[in-house]
């Protein structure tokens, strides 16, 4: 029988990833002052030698300020760059692709870790004063955010430009601009959070500007045969939000650039009021599947897929060009390995593990 097209590679610019499986950056709140330690390296690596093709590792903030928690993963000093290159050089020694996301979490930063709440850390109490588009809370209690200058969202995108040439040195061949999940981006992107009236607000055009001058900040340090991807959020679940309709026009946008590779198509994050229809596996497929086909570019499908015939059927039928997995790869870190054998592909088992091939 002929290879699925999950298992067959796939090139995006320079750089070919062995298959269609894709380890979606999952926040470990684990770091201390944006340093990782080993947790990440065996996190990622077992990931890498489990047979994902690209490997991805969690929102990387371009500043302390833009630390979702104190716990998360940075890349905005000196001392952050060996561990990135350690990541980089371990996702590469067990046979995947090498990705970053790139991050700031804006009016959603300064909060606890989840398991121990995840409620805002007021200044008073170590935390720091967010900041945003507009002067709106995400949450009851947090504090109000800083409502940016327009120097500095100038300064925020060359933060973006400082860690993509981070990234780059230490050695990932993947980068992605997270502009979902209610995060800076996001919040600029949507309604519901940029109330502002001058060049960075208004109609969809303006609260784009962000989003594009982030991209051509992380051009100027991401060279040109490296693949750049965006998470973006396709649907703000509320009245008034953003819609797929509009996020279609978005993509339709970064794909006239010609320097973005693919739309990573998730959703929700930008308020606490959201109300998601329907929770169920693939549930965010159709959002993969219309920007592929209306906006003319490649797209991941993310969210609760757990069962390697659905991740085959979704490529295979040209809903997505890759599949992201999160939660099934925190339960198996080998689940690409048991849905190649599943789907009557021979594993592509690092050599050291031959013996559990028989």
């Amino acid at each position: 029988m002929p290879t699925p097209l999950l298992f067959q590679p796939i090139a995006f610019r320079s750089v070919t990833a062995k298959n269609r499986i894709v380890v979606s950056p999952m926040c470990q709140y684990s770091a201390v002052d944006g340093l990782g330690d080993d947790w990440h390296i065996q996190h990622l690596g077992a990931r890498a030698a489990g047979g994902a093709g690209i490997v991805m590792a969690e929102a990387t903030a371009v500043s302390g300020i833009g630390r979702i928690t104190p716990g998360c993963l940075g890349a905005y000093a000196p001392k952050h760059e060996a561990l990135l290159t350690r990541l980089a050089a371990v996702i590469t020694q067990c046979g995947s692709v090498p990705a970053i996301q790139l991050a700031h979490a804006g009016r959603k930063a300064s909060c606890d870790v989840p398991w121990q709440g995840g409620k805002p850390i007021l200044p008073q109490n170590g935390g720091w004063v967010p900041v945003a588009p507009s002067a709106i809370p995400m949450a009851a209690g947090a504090v109000d955010p800083h409502p940016l200058s327009v120097d500095e969202i100038s300064g925020i995108a060359s933060q973006f430009a400082a860690t993509a040439r981070m990234a780059r040195e230490a050695g990932f061949k993947v980068l992605e601009l997270h502009s979902a999940h209610g995060y800076l981006s996001h919040s600029f992107l949507s309604p519901i959070s940029n109330h502002r009236n001058d060049a960075y607000g208004g109609g969809l055009n303006g609260r784009s500007r962000f989003l594009m001058e982030t991209l051509d900040a992380i051009r100027t340090e991401w060279p040109s045969d490296l693949p750049l991807w965006v998470r973006l959020s396709c649907s703000d679940y509320m009245p008034g939000g953003l819609t797929i309709d509009d996020i279609v026009e978005v993509a339709k946008n970064i794909a006239a650039r010609g320097d973005v590779d693919l739309i990573d198509c998730s959703s929700g994050g930008v308020s606490n009021d959201q109300k998601i229809p329907s929770l169920h596996p693939g549930y965010q497929v159709p959002f993969a599947e219309a920007i592929r086909h209306r906006a003319g570019i490649a797209t991941g499908a993310v969210g609760m897929i757990v069962e390697p015939a659905h991740a085959a059927e979704i490529v295979a039928n040209g809903r997505a060009d890759v599949v992201l997995l999160a939660r099934a790869l925190l339960a198996d870190p080998a689940w690409p390995l048991r849905a190649a054998k599943a789907l009557g592909v021979k594993p592509d088992l690092p050599p050291q593990y031959l013996r559990a091939a028989l």
